[in-house]
């Protein structure tokens, strides 16, 4: 019966807002057709409205079209100044009455004449008459004898429900303070009355208590404070028990929700593997916030916070989703991070480093879904992305911006090399030409005899004893030598290399040497032709240091030094390459700043010995200075280098 006098209302109700409709849509024909056989009337007062327009406009006032067209044309028109409307139209051929009632329903305009006068202002749509709905008849009823309460209601509002109720059953019930105006449902039939309006609280988030004078009092579930039940037993209304909390088994995928929200600032909720969107939803309406879903929210999680705010529960809610909002003019937006609207872009410029590498170093698990591009110009990053990703990174990037220190390494490099040689002995034999008697005696005796000096020599001796030693020809010569020489040699570098923290420099000195190489190639046809080519090729022989300096947080500061010397020597032959020899080492040190250290001592040793002279004679201790040539010579070489590192800033 009462769903058949509901449907007869909604009938009523949307025959009601047909006509309205239809009627204002007739008003709006009506309104051209009174504005079209006014323009007609005039047109024997003023024929200027059956004169063809000719013309084109883009993007002009609506108060320059008509004034262009009332100077063409002759006519009367005034416009409202508080009409925005630009024009964009090209007429050809038609008439200025028709071109009029173009503009005044394209536009949603009307005119108003007043003799020759027209005056165009904006139609203001007539307000349409509002109907009061039908009030419905609540569904509720109560059988005294059975003390048994019945209710039907379907978002019915809980002032009206309480009223009738209390009607209906002549026992009082009553809104406590607080008690905001909210729309309740629930069906329950032949209930007793107490639990019934227990079960009217668990459905609707409400607290029924009766008091000690027999009144029965709704409150929110919140409230924290011991009360009776209304079957007069004793209930605990602490946080996460009973009907004092709001509790939605169904609604909230899968998991029980426990909710207790006094403010946006003091929320507590207790829940296990509950649907996001529903937390939501229960939340905001327990404390009145406004939020829009931008996209399908399908994410469910577990959740224990207590006295939190709703910011914070949506960033616990959040995380390891790929959910987020924003919060815009006191409405928080919610969706996924890809929506649009939850977008973000933000330039991250850069204060003490170069942003060419750093995008090598954000780890790629924030850098998910956000886009990283380097701006050279401003030292920035551009990330576009959602917003707590952007966030996380920029986060990163103030933890690794900080100031880079550079060292500057002062690098000593000394070879020392000592040389010694001996050259002793005679040699005689016979020249070409004549010898001359030349030489020095000292500090380095270095004697060549001619062979007059020598048969002067000979004639001293001749006439002692029986021996006669007799004369030597002309072309004699004698050379006598007693040479010892030592030469010590230093080699001093000492360059100043500068490079950032955990970067390496690098300082190599280095010498060039050509040889030919020459290529002979024979060609047969019907000769044989044979061609050779020469070339110069280059064989290098450098001193290179490589210095990779680590600052520590105490001023500590460790090297990895490297260093690599290579010398030429001798060719084994004209034309040949030259030899090389190489020496290379490698150290890992930590030393305090400003500290100066010492590495090196790479020695090189050689000893040789060559001589020459007459067979058996030669080898004969004492005499055997007389009847040979002899040549040693001691080398030893070492090399140092001194490191000191400074840390500038």
């Amino acid at each position: 019966m009462r769903q058949t006098k509901d449907m007869r209302a909604y009938i009523k109700i949307a025959g009601v807002i047909l006509c309205l409709v239809w009627s204002m849509s007739s008003f709006a024909q009506d309104r051209i057709k009174q504005i079209e056989t006014q323009l007609t009337s005039m047109t024997t007062e003023v024929p200027g409205l059956e004169e063809k327009v000719q013309m084109s406009v883009s993007g002009v006032s609506i108060q320059e079209f008509m004034r262009g067209i009332a100077d063409a044309h002759k006519l009367n028109i005034s416009v409202d100044p508080t009409i925005e409307q630009n024009i964009v139209n090209n007429f050809a051929n038609a008439t200025v009455s028709d071109v009029l009632l173009f503009v005044c329903k394209e536009y949603n305009l009307k005119i108003n004449f007043i003799g020759s006068i027209m005056s165009i202002v904006k139609y203001e749509v007539p307000e349409p008459i509002k109907i009061a709905t039908p009030k419905r008849e609540l569904s509720i009823s109560y059988n005294k004898g059975k003390d048994e309460l019945t209710l039907d209601l379907k978002n019915d509002s809980l002032d009206a429900v309480v009223k009738v109720i209390t009607q209906k059953s002549k026992k009082n019930v009553v809104l406590a303070a607080g008690v905001a105006p909210k729309m309740v449902s629930v069906y329950i039939e032949n209930m007793p009355f107490e639990n019934a309006l227990e079960k009217l609280g668990v459905a609707n988030d409400l607290l029924i208590r009766k008091t000690d004078d027999n009144f029965y009092v709704i409150e929110n579930a919140g409230n924290l404070v011991d009360n009776k039940s209304p079957n007069g037993k004793k209930k605990n209304n602490r946080n996460n028990a009973g009907n004092a909390n709001n509790r939605n088994q169904n609604g909230t995928g899968g998991g029980d929700l426990v909710l207790n929200a006094k403010s946006a600032s003091d929320i507590s909720v207790n829940g296990t593997d509950v649907s996001i969107d529903e937390v939501i939803k229960e939340v905001a309406a327990a404390v009145g916030l406004d939020y829009f879903f931008v996209s399908e929210v399908k994410d469910k999680a577990t959740i224990n916070l207590q006295s939190t705010t709703f910011t914070e529960l949506l960033d616990n809610m959040f995380q390891g989703t790929d959910l987020t909002y924003d919060y815009d003019k006191g409405v928080y937006v919610i969706g996924e991070r890809k929506t649009e609207g939850l977008r973000m872009t933000k330039v991250i410029q850069l204060q003490h480093r170069s942003v060419e590498t750093v995008n090598e170093y954000i780890p790629a698990d924030i850098k998910q879904n956000v886009e990283v591009k380097e701006f050279l110009d401003l030292n920035s990053l551009i990330l576009s992305g959602s917003e707590p990703r952007i966030k996380e990174i920029e986060q990163f990037i103030k933890t690794i911006d900080k100031v880079v220190p550079v060292v500057l390494i002062e690098v000593m490099i000394v070879d020392y090399t000592n040389n010694r040689t001996n050259n002793v002995g005679i040699e005689a034999g016979l020249g070409t030409e004549p010898a001359t008697t030349s030489g020095t005696v000292f500090p380095e005796p270095n004697l060549s005899l001619s062979s007059a000096s020598i048969n002067n020599l000979i004639e001293s001796f001749n006439g002692y004893g029986i021996l006669n030693l007799g004369k030597v020809t002309p072309n004699f010569y004698m050379n006598i030598s007693a040479l010892e020489t030592q030469g010590i040699l230093r080699v001093k570098s000492t360059p100043k290399l500068a490079t950032l923290n955990g970067h390496e420099a690098t300082m190599t000195i280095g010498n060039t040497e050509y040889y030919v190489q020459e290529t002979f190639n024979t060609v047969s046809n019907t000769s044989t032709q044979t061609t050779n080519t020469r070339t110069f090729q280059s064989v290098n022989a450098d001193l290179s240091v490589t210095v990779k300096p680590m600052v520590s947080g105490d001023d500590q500061i460790t090297l990895e030094i490297s260093v690599s010397q290579s010398d030429f020597t001798a060719r084994i032959e004209p034309g040949a390459p030259p030899g090389n020899i190489s020496r290379d080492f490698t150290s890992f040190i930590r030393v305090k700043d400003q500290e100066m250290i010492l590495l090196g001592g790479l020695e090189e040793k050689s000893v040789s010995e060559s001589g020459r002279g007459v067979p058996f004679l030669s080898r004969i201790p004492v005499i055997k200075w007389l009847f040979s040539s002899r040549s040693r010579e001691k080398k030893k070489s070492k090399l140092n280098i001194f490191i000191k590192p400074t840390v500038i800033y």
